[in-house]
């Protein structure tokens, strides 16, 4: 569901806008939000509510893991998109779960009319690390309908 009013957005938006995501700020074109739903080493799994503003998205990037890994997109409020190398893009709404194995590389982010969030669970591996690449193409993202 397309939502381009950040207070009707914030309404929908269940799990919270959380702070400014300055820390991986350099991997996103455009303002994201982070709101940690889980404390890093009081369980095994992180989950955080990522929030993407209208024309936001990540870097491609990559979720390494030796065995097991990978990340799982609960998708929460708004309208997003979600892309793997070599495949078309894919909408995200409400209600969506992608599950994203180790070594795929792949951007997601917000359609540009929509606000979107998702929630980020890294998913539990040996020797994971997360290597950010290329910004995705202005060119590309803008042929998104």
């Amino acid at each position: 569901m397309k939502i381009d009013n950040k207070e009707e957005f914030s309404k929908q938006n269940v799990f919270g806008l959380g702070q400014e995501n300055t820390a991986f700020a350099e991997y996103f074109l455009g303002n994201s939000y982070l709101n940690p739903l889980t404390v890093p080493g009081e369980t095994a799994v992180f989950l955080a509510n990522v929030t993407f503003e209208p024309g936001c998205r990540n870097n491609w990037h990559i979720h390494h893991a030796k065995h097991g890994g990978g990340q799982l997109l609960i998708c929460t409020a708004g309208s997003g998109w979600y892309q793997e190398e070599g495949k078309e893009a894919v909408s995200l709404e409400p209600g969506m779960v992608i599950t994203i194995p180790a070594e795929v590389k792949h951007w997601h982010g917000a359609k540009s009319d929509s606000w979107f969030s998702h929630i980020a669970v890294e998913v539990p591996g040996e020797e994971t690390s997360n290597e950010w690449c290329e910004p995705v193409d202005d060119a590309a993202y803008s042929k998104l309908k």
